[in-house]
């Protein structure tokens, strides 16, 4: 009985959970089931962007000319501290073929839904 029910448990939760899987040029490939999924979401991720003190060096170059000879002055432009309300980040927008993607099966495994792009801590 043991036995019998440890293999309906696993039966009903394969398929389920957080998987990685492979971006193609049009759906995802995941590591663990063999066909292309081309009707998968992705996350979308709503939130206040916080940017800290920044000072990024550039240069102005005078009205009409648009290379840097002829005037153009380089200088440091400092930026305070800001928050900026109602940013989100949108993950596809940063997805290529060829990606590694995390991805999470919901909906008792009906859905797959992008989570974020994943890449080696090595580098």
């Amino acid at each position: 009985m043991r036995s019998t029910m440890s293999k309906h448990t696993q039966q009903a939760v394969s398929g389920l959970g957080a998987v990685l899987g492979t971006m193609t040029a049009s759906g995802v490939k995941l590591d663990d089931f063999k066909h292309e999924i081309q009707d998968y979401m992705v996350a979308e991720l709503p939130g206040l962007l916080q940017m800290p003190q920044r000072i990024y060096t550039g240069s102005v170059h005078p009205q009409g000319q648009g290379t840097f000879h002829g005037g153009a002055t380089l200088s440091d432009y400092a930026f305070d501290e800001s928050e900026v309300e109602d940013t989100v980040l949108h993950v596809q927008q940063g997805l290529k073929p060829g990606d590694r993607v995390l991805a999470m099966r919901v909906n008792s495994g009906n859905d797959v839904v992008i989570v974020c792009k994943v890449v080696s801590a090595g580098g």
